[in-house]
């Protein structure tokens, strides 16, 4: 989505890895921007980083973690299938799999931009 971002993770480190993949895209987001003289955003993610934040210029993700553990199969199924329907009821796409980065498309046996490991396989 393009303001926000959904994924489900298996790792006895899910917050570790979550910090990590936030301030890896971070850093690549601010870096990207710079690289385009997209100078207007940057002003806006200088704006939106919170006043206690002095050791960064800016602020890209919100916040804090906010992870979930999935304790049942049911549960991480319809979680998935929360997650493929977003881009279609926000009206971007008619389905799932039309949707460029959802696992919709590996579960088809779609070509996909980004690996997943298929649950139940």
């Amino acid at each position: 989505m393009e303001n926000h971002l959904h994924l489900i993770v298996q790792s006895d480190q899910a917050q570790k890895v979550l910090g990590s993949l936030k301030s890896y895209t971070a850093r690549t987001i601010i870096e990207s921007i710079k690289f385009h003289h997209q100078f207007h955003w940057l002003k806006l993610l200088q704006l939106s980083k919170r006043k206690y934040k002095r050791d960064q210029q800016y602020q890209v993700w919100e916040s804090g973690l906010y992870p979930k553990q999935l304790m049942s199969d049911q549960t991480l199924l319809q979680k998935m299938e929360y997650i493929q329907q977003n881009p279609v009821l926000r009206g971007y796409v008619d389905r799932p799999e039309d949707w460029r980065y959802s696992s919709a498309r590996n579960y088809l046996g779609l070509e996909s931009l980004i690996p997943v490991t298929l649950f139940g396989y």
